[in-house]
This record gives C-alpha cells, sequence and structure tokens, in this order.
C-alpha cells in the first residue's frame, strides 16, 4: 500500500474539488501538471467562473478556448502563443507585476483557492520535489486552500525551495509523463555576431542571468574562451550545461551561494533535465529569493542579458507588447536589471537584432500603446549585431547618436533625421 494512500486519487476526481468561483493557480512553464489541467477543462461542464491563473504556459491551453468562456476565465501573469488570442479579444486578462513580486501577489492581492502542481513521488521521508519549478510555484503550495499534485516519476528530483512535504499536498494523481522539452532554438548569423558582442562585454569571473531563446544560446557558444563564470539566473536551458561540462562555468568566484547554479525554474530538453537530477550543484529557491534585486545583487559582477521588441531613441525598452498587444509580460527582465545595476561591478545588456522583417527595432519612438518594460534610467548596454551600446551615463542626445550606430544600416538614415529634428538646433546653439 503506498504511503499516503487515501490521498491517492484519480485526476477527475481530484479536480472534481474546484468550486465555481475560484481562482486556480497552475504550476509554472515546462513544470506544469498537464494531466491535471486537461482533466478540469474535460470538467468544464461541472464549472462557472473559474480564474485560471499563471505565468508562462506550455500545455494546450484549452481554458482560453472561445467556448470555455462561461466556464473559466484565464488570468495571465504572462502572455504565451497559447493566451495571447484570449487576451487580444478579451476573453482574458493580463496582470503586470514583477516576477519577484508574483508569490506576493498570490499572497496580498489574488488569494488562490486552488493550486494544481507537479512533484516527483514522495521519498521515504514523505518528501516531494517540485523539480523544475520552484519560482511562484512552491510559494502556490503554501498559500493555496488546497493543493492538487501531479505525481511524475519522471520529474528530475532538485533541491533547494522545489522540496516540500507530502503533508502539504492534499490529493495526488499518479500520472507519468515526460517533462516538455524546449527544442533548442535556431542560431543563425545575426544571432552569432549578437553573442560576440555580447561575449566581449562578459569578463572571467562574472555572473550571468540569461534569458532563453536564440540570443542567450548564442551567447553561450560564444563564452567558451571564459574562465570561472558563474550562474544566478531565473532559467537557464542546455547552453549551461554545455559549458558547465566544458568547464567554463564553475560557479567558483560568485559572492552568494559559491559553488551553486542558482535559478527559479528550468526549461529546456531531457538533456537538462538528466543533469540537474538530484544534482547538489543545482539550488533551485523560489523567485521572491532568486529574482529579488537585493538578493541577486550581492552577487558581484553580475551580468544579467536580456531581449525586447523595441528601443527608442530614449533608451525606453517595450519587450512585452507590440503596440496594444500583450505578447509576454515583464518576467524578471526589470528584476535583473536593477540587481545588475546594485551589483558590485555589475552590468545589464539588452540584446535583439537590430530589424526584423524588415522594420527597424531601434525607433524614434515606441509603438503607440506599447508598455515601457525597462525604462530610460534603467537600461545600461544596447547590443545589436552591429555593436554595442553604452546608455548610462549619457545624456538623450548622446545615447540617440549610440543606438543609430548599432541600428541597421537600412535605417541610420532616418533615425540620423529624427536626431537632427530633436537635437541639432540645441547642438549648434552651443
Amino acid at each position: 500500500m503506498k504511503p499516503f494512500g487515501e490521498r491517492y486519487v484519480t485526476a477527475a476526481q481530484a479536480v472534481s474539488r474546484i468550486k465555481s468561483g475560484d481562482r486556480v493557480v497552475i504550476g509554472h512553464a515546462v513544470g506544469e501538471p498537464s494531466h491535471l489541467v486537461e482533466a478540469m477543462v474535460a470538467g468544464a461542464a461541472q464549472y462557472r467562473d473559474v480564474e485560471v491563473v499563471h505565468m508562462v504556459a506550455m500545455g494546450k491551453c484549452g481554458y482560453a478556448k472561445p467556448e470555455m468562456a462561461s466556464h473559466f476565465r484565464h488570468n495571465a501573469i504572462f502572455a504565451g502563443a497559447g493566451t495571447r488570442q484570449a487576451i487580444e479579444e478579451g476573453r482574458a486578462d493580463y496582470t503586470p507585476c514583477f516576477f519577484f513580486q508574483v508569490p506576493r501577489l498570490f499572497e496580498k492581492d489574488l488569494p488562490m483557492d486552488v493550486a494544481l502542481v507537479q512533484v516527483t513521488p514522495p521519498d521515504a521521508r514523505g518528501i516531494c520535489s517540485l523539480g523544475v519549478s520552484a519560482d511562484y510555484t512552491a510559494a502556490a503550495v503554501r498559500q493555496a486552500k488546497l493543493v492538487i499534485a501531479q505525481v511524475n516519476d519522471r520529474m528530475p528530483y532538485t533541491y533547494g525551495d522545489t522540496e516540500i512535504s507530502a503533508d502539504e499536498i492534499d490529493l495526488f494523481v499518479e500520472h507519468a509523463a515526460p517533462v516538455i522539452e524546449l527544442a533548442p532554438p535556431q542560431i543563425g548569423q545575426v544571432e552569432q555576431a549578437i553573442g560576440r558582442n555580447c561575449a566581449a562585454i562578459i569578463q572571467d569571473g562574472d555572473t550571468l542571468q540569461l534569458g532563453i531563446g536564440a540570443i542567450p544560446d548564442a551567447v553561450l557558444l560564444c563564452l567558451k574562451d571564459k574562465k570561472n563564470l558563474g550562474i544566478h539566473s531565473e532559467m537557464f536551458s542546455d547552453g549551461v550545461v554545455e559549458l558547465v561540462e566544458a568547464g567554463v562555468i564553475t560557479n567558483r568566484k560568485k559572492s552568494l551561494h559559491p559553488g551553486k547554479l542558482v535559478a527559479t525554474f528550468l526549461m529546456g530538453t531531457k538533456r537538462l533535465y538528466d543533469f540537474v537530477d538530484r544534482n547538489p550543484e543545482v539550488l533551485m529557491q523560489s523567485v521572491d529569493y532568486v529574482n529579488h534585486p537585493l538578493i541577486a545583487s550581492q552577487n558581484d559582477n553580475l551580468v544579467s542579458i536580456n531581449s525586447c521588441v523595441q528601443v527608442d531613441l530614449m533608451g525606453q525598452v517595450a519587450s512585452e507588447s507590440i503596440g496594444f498587444r500583450q505578447i509576454s509580460g515583464v518576467g524578471g527582465q526589470v528584476d535583473f536589471v536593477r540587481a545588475s545595476a546594485l551589483s558590485k561591478g555589475g552590468r545589464s545588456i539588452i540584446a535583439m537584432p537590430s530589424s526584423t522583417k524588415g522594420i527597424s527595432k531601434i525607433v524614434p519612438l515606441l509603438d503607440e500603446g506599447a508598455a515601457v518594460t525597462t525604462s530610460r534610467n534603467d537600461v545600461d548596454y544596447v547590443v545589436t549585431e552591429y555593436g554595442a551600446a553604452k546608455l548610462k551615463g549619457k545624456s538623450l542626445r548622446r545615447r540617440a547618436e549610440a543606438l543609430i550606430e548599432i541600428a541597421h544600416p537600412d535605417f541610420r538614415k532616418a533615425l540620423i533625421s529624427e536626431w537632427e529634428r530633436r537635437f541639432a538646433a540645441s547642438w549648434a546653439a552651443r
């Protein structure tokens, strides 16, 4: 007989405990308990006005379909491919929040009724691991009135805030399935050039925060000649594993948690999940610790690398919307930009291609409706395939000049005309 056997139920039995009007928080990213979510959607007829809250969604997002509008309303803290249309059409909501503050958001402003999470089977001590997802998921376990866990023996066991007592879980649903994998992105010549320009800013012994995608992966590929790099990042993927195995990332020079790869969630392939499984060098902590600027900044020489949609000539960065259309969220970008600014020797980088689909990403003004993610007061370096522009400490005139120098050549003439309109008269009057 299984320990805690009376709490082992079917998925349908578990989600029948959800009530109309409940707020349901779903585990984050590849830690999403897809089997439970799909069971909840399959039982939609028993609910009305259930609020479904999470950040990055990796599953089918059935609750966000038009036909589910009377049963579920999605409240996104980060818009994704499966939820953008619902937000755009007004069938779902978007709530802005810095990533490090999400656990507090659930505690104070959006108290949760139900948490759906995914864990390893309980061990002999009665301890489960949330595996790839500490972030807000650990807080959800501790704050929700009802905790339902998908027990997956394929989930890697990680150490830190991911470790929870089985006593904190109300219902267990056994369902083994591969952890959702994220295919490595395609890295082209533009990304390689951006990677080289970012790598030139990174020094031996730096501690890195990287996002996910072609640009962070390209940066990692360009760091193979560096020494004693460290990781303190909201997430990491397969590229970090490669540099650990190559001896480039050692974490020896970190001033906070030396010797440890620190993250709050993970996304990648089975190679990554096998690497982190019961690896004592991997420390998974809640996002209100990992991403808190006052904590992360305790790493000397912290370098954050993030991407964006647009940068205007003042240095304002839009990373989460295209005009009025919400396409993602603030995530941890500002958390780490500010942590890097507070770090002794820290630097922050906003890296992006100079253009996309024939449109410049360096613009005179952000698109109408675009949210400013990283303010002009916070931005440090902006990097494209044409170079690196150091903006911190520069006047509006000088930062516009620096940005024009790294813009795509096809758009520099128009940007220079804008510079002349704004600054030429005042410059000539000197």
